[in-house]
């Protein structure tokens, strides 16, 4: 009597288990990062607006507001240059 007893329970709790789960698989989703970063330096007011130049009095306060804007552009050009570089070169991937 005990052996259909255990036969009969093993094959209910054989009903009782559950299938086999495959195992969870990895999907690599590719996320869009900008390639500016948030503190790249917004741009500035420059002395050598149409503006300024124009209300110049004279040539020599033209030539002023010209020669004080040129190096500023010229900083704010290199590193806009730069981070256009940085966007351009391939993404280094892990």
């Amino acid at each position: 009597m005990k052996i259909p007893a255990l036969v009969l329970s093993a094959a209910v709790l054989t009903g009782c288990a559950s299938p086999s789960v495959p195992p969870p698989t990895l999907v690599k989703v590719p996320v869009p990062v900008p390639c500016v970063s948030a503190d790249f330096p917004k741009s500035r007011t420059y002395p050598d607006t149409r503006e300024a130049l124009r209300a110049a009095p004279d040539q020599a306060e033209f030539t002023r507001l010209l020669a004080a804007g040129w190096p500023l552009r010229d900083a704010r050009l290199t590193a806009l240059e730069a981070a256009v570089e940085a966007c351009r070169a391939p993404a280094a991937r892990p």
